[in-house]
């Protein structure tokens, strides 16, 4: 962005975004943070496949067992505006190391862990430091790239975010069936370690500082007020399983209020002129952002459940192990990962246009899914639908990497760690409403008949209606940008020289 986009929207500008150079080893450096990503979101579902074997071989309870889960996803959501604000404040290269350094440490106490309690406890450390490396990896992109280069490269981070949560049932399984002994869930967490170690010494040569641009201010308020409205928001979620949700249903209004605190006292900041910890504008003035982060958390809800919902399916109704049951899946993740890529070099072309396709592809690949394995053979419907899930991936792919690559594009790059980090917040949110509604769906069904391939239609039919509410909000927002600017897509140095590109959202 230029001087005259930051004036344009009453921003002042910003030194990061004026003096920009490009930096040699931006593409290699990039490298490091996708791999240190990717390993940290696969962390989310790879321990999914291991749970019964946890479960038995450290005498855990049900309930306990689940929060090597849970525990994990609730710790990475509530670190993650924090530390983008954080990593714009101090250095994101400096965070970004620490917590991958954390992380590996985490890796391996889990895989050492000798009894359930601190393996739970080394799974919520491990949470929070991927929580605070998160949102470096987007703020690493907005400080590193510009232009048509800044879209190809949130097209690569885009897939590795869809990637991930695909992949995790398969590499569960796969590292679950090369594993030798009753131990072999360790590897799961020791696997980290080498890849880790590898990234924190690349990282260490490769990465950018960030430049100090005098807003070091961290609004402690604000960082009480939104940790406590996260965490009421997703505790009685990630308890589900343990009937979080009829226990604990109280916590919700609390977290409405708590969170309606957060943002007047966002605001008041803004009105005497200091840094907030995440600046109510982002919502407000800068293009696309809100539309974006509203996609992406109506996404993740349907996105995030199914792959529980199918490793029931195939595992429980099936018999399937939990490597072929990964593999049931496959095609979702290699369409996924392809046109993830190819989405990055189209997204400036065609914008929000390649969200609703790609929202319409997942719709079309996931509904016929389900048709197939409800009606279809039993022997074959699995590997009849893997072609239609081919469908869903490609789709997939074109969701989440350009609806990255528009939410963050026009995001100032001294707010980009804040504006990455609720963007994935909001996907966390809903990715663990997903996982609790989903699954839950799923027994809820299969206990009044007993029928497991009509409780896997019904709770696919239910990630499809998230799903078509994302389609929704993407059509309006594509129909509303035709009315405005015509069917021409501008060029990134248009917008940021053009105020009106600027909008309410």
């Amino acid at each position: 962005m230029t001087k005259s986009s930051a004036a344009g929207d009453g921003r002042e500008p910003d030194v990061q975004e004026t003096g920009y150079e490009p930096d040699p080893r931006r593409w290699r450096a990039l490298w490091v943070t996708l791999v240190a990503g990717f390993m940290s979101l696969l962390d989310v579902t790879i321990v999914a496949v291991a749970l019964p074997t946890i479960q038995r071989d450290l005498h855990a309870s049900p309930a306990q067992v689940q929060w090597v889960v849970s525990g994990y996803a609730l710790t990475f959501a509530l670190a993650l505006v924090t530390a983008g604000r954080l990593g714009d404040a101090l250095d994101r290269r400096r965070i970004f190391l620490l917590a991958l350094s954390g992380f590996v440490i985490c890796s391996a106490a889990c895989g050492a862990a000798p009894d359930i309690t601190l393996l739970v406890v080394a799974r919520l450390a491990q949470g929070l430091a991927a929580g605070f490396m998160a949102p470096q990896n987007s703020a690493l992109i907005q400080q590193m790239f510009r232009g048509a280069e800044r879209g190809r490269a949130f097209g690569f981070f885009g897939g590795t975010v869809g990637i991930s949560a695909a992949a995790g049932p398969i590499t569960g399984g796969a590292i679950l069936a090369l594993a030798s002994g009753g131990q072999g869930w360790r590897w799961i967490f020791y696997v980290n370690l080498p890849i880790g170690i590898l990234a924190v010494l690349l990282g260490r040569r490769l990465l950018p500082h960030t430049q100090r641009s005098g807003r070091g201010h961290v609004d402690v308020p604000g960082v009480l007020l939104l940790g406590a409205g996260v965490l009421a928001l997703m505790y009685p979620l990630v308890q589900a399983d343990s009937g979080g949700l009829g226990r604990l249903w109280w916590l919700f209004p609390v977290a409405a209020a708590v969170l309606a605190a957060f943002v007047q006292w966002q605001r008041r900041l803004v009105a005497r002129g200091t840094q907030p910890l995440l600046d109510p504008r982002l919502f407000s003035t800068v293009r696309g952002y809100a539309v974006g982060a509203g996609v992406g958390t109506l996404y993740f809800i349907g996105f995030s459940g199914v792959w529980l919902v199918f490793a029931l399916f195939y595992q429980h109704g099936l018999g399937f192990s939990p490597l072929r049951s990964g593999l049931a899946v496959t095609p979702f993740a290699v369409g996924s990962a392809g046109a993830a890529v190819v989405a990055g070099r189209l997204v400036e072309r065609f914008g929000r246009l390649l969200t609703v396709c790609g929202l319409t592809g997942v719709i079309l690949g996931l509904g016929g899914t389900a048709l197939l394995l409800r009606y279809g053979p039993i022997g074959t419907a699995p590997w009849l639908a893997a072609p239609v899930l081919l469908l869903g991936g490609i789709g997939s792919g074109f969701v989440v990497s350009p609806n990255i690559t528009m939410t963050l594009r026009d995001v100032p790059v001294h707010m980009a760690g804040s504006a990455g980090g609720a963007l994935q917040t909001g996907q966390r949110l809903g990715a663990a409403v997903g996982t609790a509604a989903l699954p839950g769906l799923y027994y809820l069904m299969l206990g009044r008949n007993g029928d497991h391939r009509g409780a896997l239609a019904v709770a696919l039919a239910a990630a499809l209606v998230g799903m078509a509410a994302a389609l929704a909000l993407a059509l309006s927002d594509w129909s509303r940008d035709r009315r405005e600017h015509g069917p021409r897509r501008t060029c990134p140095d248009e917008v940021a020289n053009n105020p009106m590109h600027t909008r309410q959202t």
